[in-house]
């Protein structure tokens, strides 16, 4: 018996995880203290009355012999992928019925896409980046090259000529950065992409929170992407469902590589070792794209874009540079006074008692920059600002 020794090439700790063992550590030192959370990404109001509703109707469809789910379709139920056709839709997208894949997140599914992959593949991903997509394909033992996203190119990094990858993680709206591409840039990377036979893991995690109709949505919106691009998606920031988990992926019928579709590889990957998503979480995540469910859910998204407008603020007062905070619930600031990632993080905690995220978790890039983010409360929000303005004013 052999382990997979590509594990001990990790990091020891996840970011999240030594984050919040940092900032329980310090709760339990000081009971006294009020700390207020503006690290992970996690939102704070309820599920839109239209999913709720619609799961209380799932619930009852599960009590009855005539209208009870067992196993559901492999892919998602109907009602469901339709829904989601009807979203890609309104954004100019055309989609198949069977290149949508029902899943129960983003996460899970940018991690187990790479099982269609060789272990031979080179695959790139920017750097700062969202832990998962390095942490996965060191698990697999793939290189990695990476591309440099830093301050003077507004972290968002364009194709190098002279790099060669054949999987190409892009994440816009960007965790961590907040950085946010535009479809004349993704023209770039698709052309890079189709040049070299490459495929781009394109996570759209976030694309609600975009509102500028120059940036991108979906990749598909630029031409030729669905000859090259998987797109990865998530309910939980666009409607709240970082507890209930549903996402789903798209495997375009125009992506074949070595003659094979990719498509139909994902498709034999899910039916094998994914069960799917629950009927009653399903038929949750089919009301939020139905015209109530989305009026509904721009009020939530409306809700963290004033905090995000309120964080905003805050570090322009300090005169702090920063990105994001449009077009995505996530602030990437410079830290003060040239201070170290876990120096700033260390320094906020003890004397803010606010908690945000180390930019040096997300690569060596994120060195001396800091992640907040726009999913606690407006007051949690407010009064973490007035405290981060008084510490930083003072010192």
């Amino acid at each position: 018996m052999k382990i997979n020794a590509n594990y001990l090439n990790l990091k020891d700790g996840y970011l999240f995880a030594t984050v919040a063992k940092k900032t329980k550590e310090y709760k339990a030192a000081h009971p006294e203290k009020e700390v207020i959370r503006l690290s992970i990404g996690d939102v704070t109001l309820p599920l839109a009355p239209a999913v709720i509703s619609a799961m209380h109707g799932a619930v009852d469809d599960l009590s009855k012999k005539e209208t009870f789910k067992g196993y559901g379709p492999d892919f998602g139920y109907e009602s469901l992928v339709n829904a989601i056709l009807g979203s890609y839709a309104r954004k100019g997208v055309s989609l198949a019925f069977n290149e949508v894949f029902v899943s129960d997140g983003a996460k899970s599914d940018c991690g187990n896409i790479l099982d269609i992959f060789d272990q031979d593949n080179v695959v790139m991903v920017p750097d700062p980046v969202y832990p998962v997509y390095v942490d996965t394909n060191v698990m697999a033992g793939r290189k990695i090259v990476y591309a440099d996203a830093t301050a003077e190119n507004g972290f968002l990094p364009m194709p190098d000529q002279n790099v060669n990858a054949d999987l190409i993680y892009l994440c816009s709206p960007n965790n961590p950065t907040g950085a946010a591409y535009s479809k004349d840039q993704l023209r770039a990377w698709v052309d890079y992409a189709l040049e070299r036979d490459a495929v781009i893991l394109y996570d759209a995690a976030y694309e609600f929170f975009v509102t500028d109709p120059s940036l991108a949505r979906s990749i598909y919106q630029v031409e030729g992407a669905e000859k090259c691009a998987i797109e990865l998606c998530s309910f939980s920031k666009t409607a709240g469902f970082t507890g209930v988990r549903c996402g789903y992926t798209i495997v375009p019928n125009a992506l074949v590589r070595q003659g094979t579709p990719l498509n139909k590889l994902w498709a034999r990957r899910q039916s094998t070792k994914f069960n799917g998503v629950s009927y009653i979480t399903q038929t949750g995540a089919a009301a939020v794209f139905t015209e109530e469910g989305e009026r509904q859910i721009g009020e939530s998204l409306a809700y963290y874009r004033k905090n995000a407008q309120t964080i905003a603020n805050c570090l322009d007062e300090l005169g702090i540079w920063y990105t994001g905070g449009k077009n995505s619930p996530y602030l990437w600031l410079r830290c003060p006074n040239g201070m170290g990632s876990w120096e700033f993080f260390d320094y906020l905690l003890e004397n803010a008692n606010v908690v945000g995220t180390p930019g040096s978790g997300f690569g060596k890039n994120g060195e001396g920059f800091f992640r907040l983010t726009s999913f606690g409360s407006a007051e949690s929000t407010e009064e973490a600002c007035r405290r981060i303005v008084a510490l930083l004013k003072k010192g």
